[in-house]
């Protein structure tokens, strides 16, 4: 969007799975996992690279590594993560996660995010925990959480992780230094939050989703997509979006362009 307008979209009318990742990289690509799948498209919506999932697996997060390679995590049994040159379409690393129901692939795994370290932080839903991997596999640290959906490594070293909860920020400590529940709102009510991003101002932005089969006046079109708070927690803009032209339907992700480029980023030794 651009001064509350939508500038640019896209729209799969084949696509069969929520889409639970998105990003745009610095050369107008985009980069989305949706549930059966991953792709990148082009601006002009022509498909660079795709992956289709074996049945029985799905993923839910996905990000690239420079332009030619891409990080996922694929759900199922077993469930993976992968770097996959997508020129080559080689997969050039492969870490197996251990996860509580191997059978239940839906609820393994959200959302991960790459830490400035190199290091892989993993929201476990399944687990009830948020866990740092390196690139070798091996738990350098972890946080329970309650069904855990974002996580969001940030440039003090402390994270937030979002989970049924609210949002919380922890250090490597396990300190809380800040925390936000829905009830901190409550003039705008909202209950499925997913990921959490933290401004150069020190404010947070959160995103909320809403799905067809919860039916109450806080899943509904028309209530928040998305919120931002001072870190008193005072509201300084909510996203209510649901009308033409800019109707932008359930917010399950967002990403701040004027930031970094999104595949500045590396996993271990791989960049």
């Amino acid at each position: 969007m651009r001064q509350g307008k939508v500038v640019w979209s896209y729209d799969d009318p084949a696509g069969k799975g929520e889409v639970s990742d998105a990003v745009m990289l610095s050369n107008g690509n985009v980069l989305f996992a949706h549930q059966f799948g991953v792709t990148e498209i082009t601006p002009d919506k022509k498909v660079v690279w795709n992956y289709d999932t074996p049945t029985g697996h799905e993923v839910h997060t996905a990000m690239p590594i420079g332009r030619d390679r891409v990080l996922y995590i694929q759900n199922g049994d077993p469930a993976v993560l992968r770097v996959v040159n997508i020129v080559t379409n080689a997969t050039e690393h492969e870490i197996t996660l251990q996860t509580k129901y191997p059978d239940s692939a839906h609820g393994q795994f959200r959302h991960a995010r790459l830490t400035d370290r190199g290091t892989l932080m993993v929201a476990h839903m399944d687990s009830n925990k948020v866990v740092e991997y390196d690139y070798d596999g091996k738990e350098l640290w972890s946080f329970p959480a309650d069904v855990p959906w974002g996580v969001t490594p940030l440039p003090n070293g402390n994270v937030l992780i979002t989970d049924r909860e609210g949002v919380r920020e922890v250090t490597r400590r396990g300190d809380i230094p800040w925390s936000f529940r829905p009830s901190d709102t409550p003039a705008y009510p909202f209950t499925s939050l997913q990921q959490a991003w933290r401004l150069p101002s020190g404010n947070t932005v959160i995103n909320n989703w809403i799905n067809e089969w919860t039916k109450t006046p806080e899943n509904e079109p028309g209530s928040v997509q998305a919120i931002e708070v001072t870190p008193a927690k005072q509201v300084v803009w909510v996203l209510q979006a649901w009308n033409p032209p800019a109707s932008l339907g359930p917010a399950t992700t967002l990403q701040f362009l004027a930031g970094p480029a999104a595949e500045d980023v590396h996993f271990g030794p791989v960049y």
